[in-house]
């Protein structure tokens, strides 16, 4: 079964090969098969011996599911109405996580001076401030605990969408028959959801290098954040010197925090993009019903003909895309685009005469979110898209161009309002977006240049209407006028 939003999938992606390499590897690697449930599986070959290993890690995971459901029954107080069990999720996260090492004051003291050395270096090359004064190093577990409300936020909708589908979807009969253990099967469904939630968090927490690495804003408002570990690991594979690569690192989490912190409108315009997403979410239950049709009751003995029939009526499982995710998802890439075009352009030209490694680390960053590292391969899991701006360098490029063509002010200008910002058409053909803007769309002042477009259209659906004080001819009719 495809790693998809908590157990399905968001659909056919042109990716979908590259992917399936990545998870063979994540197989290779881990020695089980991924599983959207979060439960660790037995070996699919049957040519292997048995583990006793792996059955007992799958009952131990099970107990803890049902350990957590009797704690939340037995206390009421404890149960905050989720559609995910994110207690359950905080816990096998730190469990999958492990042991760490704790910052020590030698890594806080080089996060610190490298962040303070990326934003004098950031001042020459954006007006926009500073964003949070409050520095710090976090480890995988800080990661984990501040960003969980953010993740909160993220999977809600998508967990309330998909439980909402299967009781919506039975028959009226089917309801009032289930009605007494709805109660027990969302706390079965909320499990489910925290199993997955929180071992997709815990191996995230370990390879995640800044708080902003996947292009949202998961962290606190007021906070910049690296990840000492993490960074110590990516630098390993690297030729540049770690310092280096910790201001260049420093310097992207920088400029992704000036942009979060001073374009107000930002960080809810992602996220909501997200949520606009998972309402569209479809399933299609005519295939489900078409699945329990051609179900052979003989196969429920033999695991091998039900695995090779689940394989083969595994679409009739898949939501339909709507065309309200479509829109949404475009608008979400294009908007992931634009932010990581900005912050490379940006980054690019306070370090590229600066840092000796700044062009082959640029090449590094775009290669890594381009093949679709752990970070957007985990969120495709939890959420059901895919975090892969892929046209990061077309909005570098446009970004360039309307600095050439116009000013630092004028080019961070058109973040002061999302009607000011380009579109999926401006990416792939900058020079009309540029023209616009040169050729009579100042905007030294976005705002005043918005209300001006706003009044002018006004001014022109008035004048339609004709003057009544000068007797025009298209206007109302004066009482004399009428015989």
């Amino acid at each position: 079964m495809n790693d998809v939003p908590f157990g399905f999938s968001a659909g056919d992606d042109p990716d979908d090969a590259e992917r399936r390499r990545r998870e063979e590897e994540a197989r290779g690697r881990s020695g089980q098969p991924q599983n959207p449930f979060g439960f660790g599986g037995f070996d699919a070959d049957p040519n292997q011996p048995f583990d006793p290993s792996q059955l007992g890690a799958m009952l131990s995971q099970l107990g803890q599911m049902i350990s957590g459901m009797g704690g939340a029954m037995a206390n009421p107080g404890a149960a905050t109405g989720d559609p995910v069990n994110y207690q359950l999720a905080s816990q096998l996260a730190r469990q999958t996580l492990g042991r760490h090492t704790p910052v020590s004051d030698g890594q806080r003291r080089a996060v610190g001076d490298a962040v303070h050395l990326a934003q004098l270096w950031l001042d020459e090359a954006t007006v926009l401030p500073a964003g949070p004064q409050k520095t710090e190093a976090w480890t995988p577990v800080d990661w984990l605990e501040k960003t969980l409300p953010t993740w909160k936020r993220l999977c809600n909708p998508v967990a309330e969408k998909v439980s909402g589908m299967w009781v919506s979807g039975l028959p009226e009969e089917a309801r009032e028959m289930a009605a007494p253990m709805m109660g027990m099967f969302s706390q079965i469904g909320s499990m489910s959801f925290g199993t997955q939630l929180g071992q997709a968090l815990g191996h995230l927490s370990k390879e995640v290098l800044t708080s902003t690495d996947i292009g949202l804003p998961l962290g606190p408002v007021d906070a910049l954040a690296l990840l000492p570990e993490a960074i110590e690991t990516f630098s390993k594979d690297l030729e540049q010197a770690d310092q280096e690569i910790l201001v260049f690192l420093a310097a992207r989490e920088a400029a992704h925090q000036r942009l979060f912190s001073h374009v107000p409108w930002l960080r809810q315009r992602l996220l909501a993009s997200v949520e606009q997403y998972a309402q569209g979410i479809h399933l299609d239950m005519s295939g489900i019903e078409e699945l329990a049709r051609n179900l052979d009751p003989s196969a429920l003995a033999d695991p091998a003909a039900l695995e090779r029939l689940m394989s083969e009526q595994s679409a009739a499982l898949e939501p339909q895309a709507t065309p309200e995710q479509k829109a949404a998802l475009t608008r979400l890439e294009t908007l992931l685009a634009l932010i990581e075009g900005w912050v490379e352009t940006v980054v690019h030209a306070a370090l590229s005469e600066r840092l000796p490694g700044a062009d082959a680390l640029r090449e590094t960053m775009r290669r890594r979110r381009a093949s679709g590292g752990p970070a957007e391969q985990t969120f495709a899991t939890l959420v059901g898209l895919e975090l892969r701006p892929r046209k990061v360098r077309e909005a570098a490029t446009l970004w360039q161009r309307l600095l050439d063509a116009t000013s630092l002010e004028q080019r961070d200008g058109v973040w002061a309002h999302p009607d000011l910002i380009p579109d999926a058409h401006d990416i792939d053909s900058p020079a009309g977006f540029i023209d616009r803007i040169v050729g009579g769309s100042s905007l030294d002042d976005p705002i005043a240049e918005l209300e001006r477009q706003i009044q002018a259209e006004q001014a022109g659906g008035s004048a339609g209407k004709g003057d009544p004080d000068k007797g025009d001819a298209d206007g109302p009719e004066k009482p004399g006028d009428q015989s």
